[in-house]
Protein backbone atom coordinates (compact mmCIF):
# COMPACT_ATOMS: atom_id res chain seq x y z
CA UNK A 1 0.00 0.00 0.00
CA UNK A 2 1.31 3.44 -0.77
CA UNK A 3 0.82 6.08 1.89
CA UNK A 4 1.53 10.20 1.58
CA UNK A 5 2.93 12.11 4.40
CA UNK A 6 -0.24 12.47 6.89
CA UNK A 7 -1.86 9.04 7.46
CA UNK A 8 -5.98 9.64 6.84
CA UNK A 9 -7.65 9.83 11.24
CA UNK A 10 -9.18 5.69 10.77
CA UNK A 11 -10.77 3.62 13.61
CA UNK A 12 -11.41 -0.57 14.04
CA UNK A 13 -15.04 0.21 14.09
CA UNK A 14 -16.33 -2.78 12.01
CA UNK A 15 -18.80 -2.78 9.20
CA UNK A 16 -22.31 -3.12 11.09
CA UNK A 17 -21.59 0.26 12.56
CA UNK A 18 -20.91 2.28 9.41
CA UNK A 19 -23.48 4.61 7.67
CA UNK A 20 -22.95 3.65 3.95
CA UNK A 21 -25.84 6.28 2.84
CA UNK A 22 -25.02 9.87 3.82
CA UNK A 23 -22.33 9.53 0.76
CA UNK A 24 -23.10 8.43 -2.79
CA UNK A 25 -20.79 7.68 -5.52
CA UNK A 26 -21.79 8.44 -9.22
CA UNK A 27 -20.51 7.58 -12.48
CA UNK A 28 -18.01 4.86 -10.87
CA UNK A 29 -17.18 2.45 -14.34
CA UNK A 30 -16.60 -1.02 -14.04
CA UNK A 31 -12.73 -1.10 -14.31
CA UNK A 32 -10.32 1.62 -15.05
CA UNK A 33 -7.14 1.60 -17.10
CA UNK A 34 -3.66 1.39 -15.40
CA UNK A 35 -1.66 4.25 -15.81
CA UNK A 36 -4.45 6.94 -16.09
CA UNK A 37 -6.00 9.38 -13.39
CA UNK A 38 -8.80 8.19 -11.90
CA UNK A 39 -11.47 10.63 -10.90
CA UNK A 40 -14.17 9.65 -7.92
CA UNK A 41 -17.79 11.85 -8.17
CA UNK A 42 -19.73 11.62 -5.00
CA UNK A 43 -22.66 13.33 -3.50
CA UNK A 44 -24.08 14.64 -0.14
CA UNK A 45 -27.32 13.69 0.65
CA UNK A 46 -29.56 16.44 2.87
CA UNK A 47 -28.38 15.71 6.40
CA UNK A 48 -24.88 15.20 5.90
CA UNK A 49 -22.22 17.89 6.61
CA UNK A 50 -18.67 17.46 5.37
CA UNK A 51 -15.79 18.16 7.85
CA UNK A 52 -11.71 19.17 6.96
CA UNK A 53 -10.40 15.80 8.12
CA UNK A 54 -12.80 14.14 6.00
CA UNK A 55 -11.12 11.60 3.38
CA UNK A 56 -11.85 9.05 0.31
CA UNK A 57 -9.87 6.14 0.18
CA UNK A 58 -9.57 3.36 -2.15
CA UNK A 59 -10.33 -0.05 -0.73
CA UNK A 60 -9.91 -3.58 -1.32
CA UNK A 61 -13.50 -5.75 -1.62
CA UNK A 62 -13.29 -7.82 1.63
CA UNK A 63 -12.10 -4.79 3.87
CA UNK A 64 -12.91 -4.78 8.01
CA UNK A 65 -11.65 -1.79 9.08
CA UNK A 66 -10.80 1.82 7.68
CA UNK A 67 -7.11 0.81 8.35
CA UNK A 68 -7.33 -1.32 5.19
CA UNK A 69 -7.24 1.21 2.50
CA UNK A 70 -5.17 1.00 -0.11
CA UNK A 71 -4.34 5.08 -0.99
CA UNK A 72 -6.71 7.94 0.06
CA UNK A 73 -6.92 11.77 -0.94
CA UNK A 74 -8.47 14.67 1.01
CA UNK A 75 -11.88 15.99 0.27
CA UNK A 76 -12.05 19.73 -0.53
CA UNK A 77 -14.68 21.47 1.35
CA UNK A 78 -17.67 23.53 -0.29
CA UNK A 79 -18.65 27.11 0.28
CA UNK A 80 -21.99 26.88 0.57
CA UNK A 81 -23.46 23.80 1.42
CA UNK A 82 -26.70 24.71 0.40
CA UNK A 83 -26.14 25.37 -3.43
CA UNK A 84 -26.89 22.12 -5.14
CA UNK A 85 -23.82 22.10 -6.99
CA UNK A 86 -21.77 22.06 -3.83
CA UNK A 87 -23.37 18.37 -2.94
CA UNK A 88 -21.71 17.57 -6.07
CA UNK A 89 -17.92 16.71 -5.24
CA UNK A 90 -15.18 15.22 -7.19
CA UNK A 91 -11.99 14.43 -6.30
CA UNK A 92 -8.78 12.84 -8.62
CA UNK A 93 -6.43 10.04 -7.75
CA UNK A 94 -3.09 10.30 -9.69
CA UNK A 95 -2.22 6.80 -11.62
CA UNK A 96 1.36 6.66 -9.23
CA UNK A 97 -0.61 6.33 -6.07
CA UNK A 98 -3.11 3.49 -7.81
CA UNK A 99 -3.21 -0.24 -7.19
CA UNK A 100 -1.18 -2.23 -9.91
CA UNK A 101 -3.06 -5.59 -9.70
CA UNK A 102 -6.49 -6.53 -11.11
CA UNK A 103 -8.74 -6.99 -7.39
CA UNK A 104 -11.72 -5.43 -6.84
CA UNK A 105 -11.32 -2.36 -5.23
CA UNK A 106 -14.23 0.41 -3.88
CA UNK A 107 -14.14 3.95 -3.28
CA UNK A 108 -15.18 4.58 0.39
CA UNK A 109 -15.91 8.09 2.11
CA UNK A 110 -14.78 7.98 5.72
CA UNK A 111 -15.13 10.97 7.79
CA UNK A 112 -12.43 12.44 10.66
CA UNK A 113 -13.75 10.43 13.18
CA UNK A 114 -12.94 7.28 11.02
CA UNK A 115 -16.75 6.40 10.38
CA UNK A 116 -17.63 4.69 6.81
CA UNK A 117 -20.14 7.71 5.69
CA UNK A 118 -20.70 5.81 1.77
CA UNK A 119 -19.20 3.25 -0.55
CA UNK A 120 -19.35 2.60 -4.18
CA UNK A 121 -19.81 -0.27 -6.18
CA UNK A 122 -16.92 -2.37 -7.23
CA UNK A 123 -14.24 -2.07 -9.78
CA UNK A 124 -11.00 -3.10 -11.07
CA UNK A 125 -7.84 -1.76 -12.80
CA UNK A 126 -7.19 -3.80 -15.75
CA UNK A 127 -6.51 -2.70 -19.38
CA UNK A 128 -9.30 -3.02 -22.38
CA UNK A 129 -8.48 -5.92 -24.16
CA UNK A 130 -10.18 -8.30 -26.52
CA UNK A 131 -11.37 -10.55 -24.00
CA UNK A 132 -13.67 -7.90 -22.27
CA UNK A 133 -15.58 -7.97 -25.99
CA UNK A 134 -15.61 -11.85 -26.73
CA UNK A 135 -18.69 -14.09 -24.96
CA UNK A 136 -16.76 -16.36 -22.17
CA UNK A 137 -16.53 -19.83 -23.40
CA UNK A 138 -15.23 -21.71 -20.77
CA UNK A 139 -17.81 -23.14 -18.52
CA UNK A 140 -15.25 -22.53 -15.41
CA UNK A 141 -14.98 -18.94 -15.97
CA UNK A 142 -18.81 -18.68 -16.46
CA UNK A 143 -19.59 -20.18 -13.35
CA UNK A 144 -16.45 -18.21 -11.39
CA UNK A 145 -18.38 -14.85 -12.85
CA UNK A 146 -21.71 -16.21 -11.91
CA UNK A 147 -20.48 -16.56 -8.54
CA UNK A 148 -18.71 -13.34 -8.13
CA UNK A 149 -22.13 -11.58 -9.48
CA UNK A 150 -24.28 -13.46 -7.18
CA UNK A 151 -21.88 -12.46 -4.45
CA UNK A 152 -22.00 -8.48 -5.45
CA UNK A 153 -25.79 -8.56 -5.91
CA UNK A 154 -26.35 -10.17 -2.44
CA UNK A 155 -23.67 -7.13 -1.32
CA UNK A 156 -25.40 -4.53 -3.16
CA UNK A 157 -28.99 -5.93 -1.40
CA UNK A 158 -27.74 -5.95 1.77
CA UNK A 159 -26.70 -2.28 1.66
CA UNK A 160 -29.48 -1.50 0.22
CA UNK A 161 -31.56 -2.67 2.53
CA UNK A 162 -29.33 -1.44 5.13
CA UNK A 163 -29.48 2.03 3.55
CA UNK A 164 -33.14 2.02 3.91
CA UNK A 165 -33.00 0.36 7.61
CA UNK A 166 -30.91 3.53 8.16
CA UNK A 167 -32.70 6.32 6.44
CA UNK A 168 -35.89 5.04 8.12
CA UNK A 169 -34.06 5.97 11.69
CA UNK A 170 -32.62 8.98 10.32
CA UNK A 171 -36.23 10.02 9.81
CA UNK A 172 -37.36 8.69 13.26
CA UNK A 173 -34.60 10.92 14.66
CA UNK A 174 -35.07 13.73 12.57
CA UNK A 175 -38.64 13.96 13.31
CA UNK A 176 -37.59 13.33 17.27
CA UNK A 177 -35.36 16.27 16.57
CA UNK A 178 -37.72 18.38 15.67
CA UNK A 179 -40.27 17.91 18.33
CA UNK A 180 -37.21 18.46 20.99
CA UNK A 181 -36.44 21.03 19.08
CA UNK A 182 -40.00 23.16 19.59
CA UNK A 183 -40.14 22.28 22.80
CA UNK A 184 -36.68 23.68 23.29
CA UNK A 185 -37.84 26.82 21.55
CA UNK A 186 -41.05 26.93 24.16
CA UNK A 187 -38.34 26.10 27.36
CA UNK A 188 -36.13 29.29 25.93
CA UNK A 189 -39.39 31.53 25.72
CA UNK A 190 -40.23 30.65 29.29
CA UNK A 191 -36.29 30.95 30.17
CA UNK A 192 -36.10 34.48 28.51
CA UNK A 193 -39.49 35.41 29.91
CA UNK A 194 -38.28 34.33 33.70
CA UNK A 195 -34.70 36.15 32.96
CA UNK A 196 -36.62 39.48 31.94
CA UNK A 197 -38.91 39.41 34.87
CA UNK A 198 -35.57 38.18 36.89
CA UNK A 199 -33.81 41.25 35.28
CA UNK A 200 -36.57 43.49 36.48
CA UNK A 201 -36.22 42.55 39.69
CA UNK A 202 -32.75 42.95 39.66
CA UNK A 203 -33.24 46.41 38.36
CA UNK A 204 -35.81 46.87 41.09
CA UNK A 205 -33.38 45.99 43.78
CA UNK A 206 -30.50 47.10 42.31
CA UNK A 207 -32.45 51.17 42.71
CA UNK A 208 -33.77 49.92 46.10
CA UNK A 209 -30.21 49.29 46.83
CA UNK A 210 -28.71 52.77 45.37
CA UNK A 211 -31.55 54.75 47.74
CA UNK A 212 -30.81 52.81 50.27
CA UNK A 213 -27.04 53.93 49.78
CA UNK A 214 -28.44 57.30 49.59
CA UNK A 215 -30.55 57.27 52.37
CA UNK A 216 -27.01 56.55 54.25
CA UNK A 217 -25.08 58.78 52.87
CA UNK A 218 -27.71 61.37 53.89
CA UNK A 219 -27.84 59.98 57.59
CA UNK A 220 -23.91 60.02 58.00
CA UNK A 221 -24.45 63.91 56.96
CA UNK A 222 -26.89 64.11 59.37
CA UNK A 223 -24.65 62.16 61.88
CA UNK A 224 -21.60 64.18 60.78
CA UNK A 225 -23.63 68.15 61.40
CA UNK A 226 -25.17 66.63 64.81
CA UNK A 227 -21.85 65.41 65.77
CA UNK A 228 -20.26 69.02 64.80
CA UNK A 229 -23.27 70.71 66.39
CA UNK A 230 -22.67 68.78 70.02
CA UNK A 231 -19.09 69.91 69.62
CA UNK A 232 -20.37 73.47 69.67
CA UNK A 233 -22.55 72.87 72.12
CA UNK A 234 -20.25 70.97 74.57
CA UNK A 235 -17.83 74.40 73.42
CA UNK A 236 -20.78 76.97 74.75
CA UNK A 237 -21.46 74.86 77.41
CA UNK A 238 -17.77 75.17 78.45
CA UNK A 239 -17.85 78.87 77.85
CA UNK A 240 -21.02 78.78 80.05
CA UNK A 241 -19.57 77.25 83.42
CA UNK A 242 -16.43 79.43 82.78
CA UNK A 243 -18.67 82.58 82.65
CA UNK A 244 -20.63 81.30 85.85
CA UNK A 245 -17.61 80.29 87.84
CA UNK A 246 -16.64 84.41 86.66
CA UNK A 247 -19.59 85.45 87.54
CA UNK A 248 -19.62 83.39 90.59
CA UNK A 249 -15.90 84.84 91.86
CA UNK A 250 -17.54 88.29 90.81
CA UNK A 251 -20.48 87.83 93.19
CA UNK A 252 -17.86 86.92 95.66
CA UNK A 253 -15.78 89.69 95.32
CA UNK A 254 -18.47 91.91 95.23
CA UNK A 255 -19.66 90.87 98.55
CA UNK A 256 -16.73 90.81 100.31
CA UNK A 257 -16.19 94.67 98.88
CA UNK A 258 -20.08 95.13 100.16
CA UNK A 259 -19.02 93.96 103.46
CA UNK A 260 -15.62 96.32 103.91
CA UNK A 261 -18.60 98.66 102.97
CA UNK A 262 -21.00 98.05 105.74
CA UNK A 263 -18.40 98.07 108.34
CA UNK A 264 -18.25 101.40 110.76
CA UNK A 265 -15.12 101.97 110.18
CA UNK A 266 -15.22 102.39 106.57
CA UNK A 267 -19.30 103.91 106.62
CA UNK A 268 -17.90 107.61 105.50
CA UNK A 269 -16.13 106.15 102.38
CA UNK A 270 -19.29 103.68 101.14
CA UNK A 271 -21.33 106.49 101.14
CA UNK A 272 -18.43 108.51 99.10
CA UNK A 273 -18.29 105.14 96.95
CA UNK A 274 -22.61 105.32 97.01
CA UNK A 275 -22.18 109.12 95.87
CA UNK A 276 -19.96 108.33 93.36
CA UNK A 277 -21.47 105.82 91.90
CA UNK A 278 -25.09 107.49 91.79
CA UNK A 279 -23.35 110.31 90.55
CA UNK A 280 -21.98 107.99 87.57
CA UNK A 281 -25.25 106.21 86.77
CA UNK A 282 -27.14 110.11 86.13
CA UNK A 283 -24.47 110.47 83.73
CA UNK A 284 -25.19 107.69 81.86
CA UNK A 285 -29.00 107.80 81.75
CA UNK A 286 -28.46 111.51 80.47
CA UNK A 287 -26.00 110.63 78.01
CA UNK A 288 -28.12 107.73 77.19
CA UNK A 289 -31.36 110.64 76.41
CA UNK A 290 -28.89 112.40 74.45
CA UNK A 291 -28.24 109.53 72.51
CA UNK A 292 -31.31 108.54 71.88
CA UNK A 293 -32.51 112.22 71.03
CA UNK A 294 -29.67 112.19 68.61
CA UNK A 295 -30.62 108.86 67.24
CA UNK A 296 -34.35 109.75 66.83
CA UNK A 297 -33.90 112.58 64.93
CA UNK A 298 -31.09 111.10 62.53
CA UNK A 299 -33.77 108.39 62.06
CA UNK A 300 -36.31 110.73 61.02
CA UNK A 301 -33.71 112.20 58.54
CA UNK A 302 -32.96 109.26 57.12
CA UNK A 303 -36.66 108.53 56.11
CA UNK A 304 -37.16 112.00 54.73
CA UNK A 305 -33.62 111.53 52.57
CA UNK A 306 -35.13 108.12 51.54
CA UNK A 307 -38.60 109.54 50.97
CA UNK A 308 -36.42 112.43 48.59
CA UNK A 309 -34.53 110.07 46.82
CA UNK A 310 -37.29 107.76 46.25
CA UNK A 311 -39.45 110.74 44.44
CA UNK A 312 -36.44 111.71 42.67
CA UNK A 313 -35.32 108.41 41.58
CA UNK A 314 -39.51 108.03 40.25
CA UNK A 315 -38.80 111.11 38.68
CA UNK A 316 -35.79 110.64 36.91
CA UNK A 317 -37.32 107.15 35.65
CA UNK A 318 -40.79 109.22 34.41
CA UNK A 319 -38.45 111.77 32.47
CA UNK A 320 -35.64 108.84 31.36
CA UNK A 321 -39.05 107.04 29.94
CA UNK A 322 -39.91 110.67 28.32
CA UNK A 323 -36.99 111.07 26.64
CA UNK A 324 -36.41 107.75 25.76
CA UNK A 325 -40.19 108.14 23.96
CA UNK A 326 -39.20 111.40 22.64
CA UNK A 327 -36.10 110.52 21.01
CA UNK A 328 -37.31 107.27 19.51
CA UNK A 329 -40.45 109.96 17.75
CA UNK A 330 -37.38 111.69 16.89
CA UNK A 331 -35.58 108.86 14.97
CA UNK A 332 -38.47 108.19 13.64
CA UNK A 333 -39.39 111.64 11.82
CA UNK A 334 -36.07 111.88 11.26
CA UNK A 335 -36.02 108.37 9.35
CA UNK A 336 -38.97 109.49 7.30
CA UNK A 337 -38.08 112.68 6.27
CA UNK A 338 -34.54 110.98 5.02
CA UNK A 339 -36.67 108.83 3.18
CA UNK A 340 -38.59 111.54 1.59
CA UNK A 341 -35.38 113.79 1.06
CA UNK A 342 -34.52 111.27 -0.90
CA UNK A 343 -37.66 110.51 -2.74
CA UNK A 344 -37.30 113.74 -3.79
CA UNK A 345 -33.78 113.92 -4.95
CA UNK A 346 -34.39 110.48 -6.87
CA UNK A 347 -37.39 112.14 -8.73
CA UNK A 348 -35.41 115.58 -8.70
CA UNK A 349 -32.61 113.31 -10.46
CA UNK A 350 -35.25 112.14 -12.75
CA UNK A 351 -36.79 114.92 -13.47
CA UNK A 352 -33.17 115.98 -14.86
CA UNK A 353 -32.63 112.94 -17.13
CA UNK A 354 -36.28 113.60 -18.52
CA UNK A 355 -35.33 117.20 -19.21
CA UNK A 356 -31.64 116.18 -21.14
CA UNK A 357 -33.76 113.52 -22.91
CA UNK A 358 -36.09 115.57 -24.35
CA UNK A 359 -33.54 118.42 -25.20
CA UNK A 360 -31.68 116.05 -26.37
CA UNK A 361 -34.22 113.62 -28.44
CA UNK A 362 -35.49 117.62 -30.13
CA UNK A 363 -31.86 118.19 -31.40
CA UNK A 364 -32.14 121.39 -29.68
CA UNK A 365 -29.19 123.82 -27.63
CA UNK A 366 -29.61 125.28 -24.46
CA UNK A 367 -28.41 128.68 -26.15
CA UNK A 368 -30.76 128.23 -29.27
CA UNK A 369 -33.77 128.10 -27.29
CA UNK A 370 -36.12 131.24 -27.53
CA UNK A 371 -37.89 130.84 -23.50
CA UNK A 372 -34.29 130.41 -22.01
CA UNK A 373 -33.83 132.44 -19.08
CA UNK A 374 -30.92 135.67 -19.61
CA UNK A 375 -28.02 135.04 -17.85
CA UNK A 376 -28.20 138.06 -15.47
CA UNK A 377 -31.66 137.17 -14.20
CA UNK A 378 -30.90 134.71 -11.39
CA UNK A 379 -33.94 135.15 -9.42
CA UNK A 380 -35.88 132.72 -12.16
CA UNK A 381 -33.34 130.18 -11.63
CA UNK A 382 -33.66 130.44 -8.31
CA UNK A 383 -37.36 129.62 -8.35
CA UNK A 384 -36.87 126.24 -10.25
CA UNK A 385 -33.52 124.33 -8.77
CA UNK A 386 -35.06 121.10 -9.46
CA UNK A 387 -34.07 121.60 -13.78
CA UNK A 388 -30.89 122.19 -14.98
CA UNK A 389 -31.08 124.43 -17.44
CA UNK A 390 -34.09 126.75 -15.32
CA UNK A 391 -37.75 127.16 -16.23
CA UNK A 392 -37.92 127.51 -20.52
CA UNK A 393 -41.76 128.92 -19.87
CA UNK A 394 -40.76 131.89 -17.19
CA UNK A 395 -39.29 134.07 -19.29
CA UNK A 396 -42.24 133.99 -21.72
CA UNK A 397 -44.61 134.32 -19.09
CA UNK A 398 -43.20 136.96 -17.00
CA UNK A 399 -42.54 139.24 -20.81
CA UNK A 400 -45.83 138.17 -21.78
CA UNK A 401 -47.87 139.09 -18.65
CA UNK A 402 -47.03 142.75 -18.49
CA UNK A 403 -48.28 143.63 -21.87
CA UNK A 404 -51.40 141.25 -21.85
CA UNK A 405 -52.45 143.70 -18.82
CA UNK A 406 -51.05 147.00 -20.60
CA UNK A 407 -53.18 146.11 -23.48
CA UNK A 408 -56.51 145.03 -21.92
CA UNK A 409 -58.88 147.45 -20.31
CA UNK A 410 -60.85 146.51 -17.06
CA UNK A 411 -64.26 144.91 -18.54
CA UNK A 412 -66.35 146.73 -15.28
CA UNK A 413 -65.68 150.50 -15.59
CA UNK A 414 -63.60 150.38 -18.63
CA UNK A 415 -60.73 152.14 -17.44
CA UNK A 416 -56.61 152.06 -18.70
CA UNK A 417 -55.30 152.83 -15.38
CA UNK A 418 -55.04 150.61 -12.44
CA UNK A 419 -58.27 149.96 -10.90
CA UNK A 420 -59.27 148.06 -7.91
CA UNK A 421 -60.96 145.84 -10.63
CA UNK A 422 -57.66 146.00 -12.20
CA UNK A 423 -55.97 144.71 -8.64
CA UNK A 424 -57.97 141.62 -8.35
CA UNK A 425 -57.76 140.06 -12.16
CA UNK A 426 -53.68 140.53 -11.15
CA UNK A 427 -54.36 138.53 -7.96
CA UNK A 428 -56.37 136.36 -10.18
CA UNK A 429 -53.61 135.53 -12.50
CA UNK A 430 -51.02 135.40 -9.87
CA UNK A 431 -53.13 132.45 -8.50
CA UNK A 432 -53.50 130.84 -12.39
CA UNK A 433 -51.11 130.11 -15.44
CA UNK A 434 -52.16 131.79 -18.29
CA UNK A 435 -51.19 129.64 -21.54
CA UNK A 436 -49.59 132.88 -23.75
CA UNK A 437 -50.05 130.74 -26.77
CA UNK A 438 -53.68 129.62 -26.83
CA UNK A 439 -54.39 131.81 -23.01
CA UNK A 440 -55.25 128.19 -21.54
CA UNK A 441 -55.67 128.81 -17.74
CA UNK A 442 -54.30 126.42 -15.67
CA UNK A 443 -54.32 126.39 -11.76
CA UNK A 444 -51.13 127.70 -9.98
CA UNK A 445 -51.22 123.97 -8.51
CA UNK A 446 -50.53 122.49 -12.28
CA UNK A 447 -47.57 124.32 -12.94
CA UNK A 448 -45.99 120.85 -14.71
CA UNK A 449 -48.80 120.57 -16.64
CA UNK A 450 -48.81 123.83 -17.46
CA UNK A 451 -45.01 123.90 -18.57
CA UNK A 452 -45.53 120.62 -20.40
CA UNK A 453 -48.65 122.16 -22.55
CA UNK A 454 -46.33 125.58 -23.38
CA UNK A 455 -43.81 122.88 -24.03
CA UNK A 456 -46.32 121.00 -26.86
CA UNK A 457 -46.34 124.59 -28.53
CA UNK A 458 -42.73 124.58 -29.64
CA UNK A 459 -42.80 121.29 -31.33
Amino acid sequence: MEKTIEDPPTSAILLDHCHFSQVIFNSVEKFYIPGGDVTCHYTFTQHFIPRRKDWIGIFRVGWKTTREYYTFMWVTLPIDLNNKSAKQQEVQFKAYYLPKDDEYYQFCYVDQDGVVRGASIPFQFRPENEEDILVVTTQEELETLQSINKKLELKVKEQKDYWETELLQLKEQNQKMSSENEKMGIRVDQLQAQLSTQEKEMEKLVQGDQDKTEQLEQLKKENDHLFLSLTEQRKDQKKLEQTVEQMKHNETTAMKKQQELMEPRNKKAALTVEEQLAQQVERLKAKVEAGKAYFLEKYKEYERLHKQISQLRAAALDENFDLSKRLSENKMMYNALQREKERLEGENDLLKRENSRLLSYMGLDFDSLPYQVPASDEGGAGQNPGLVYGNPYSGIQESSSPSLLSIKKCPICKSDDICDHTWEQQQMQALCLNCPVCDKIFPATEKQIFEDHVFCHSL
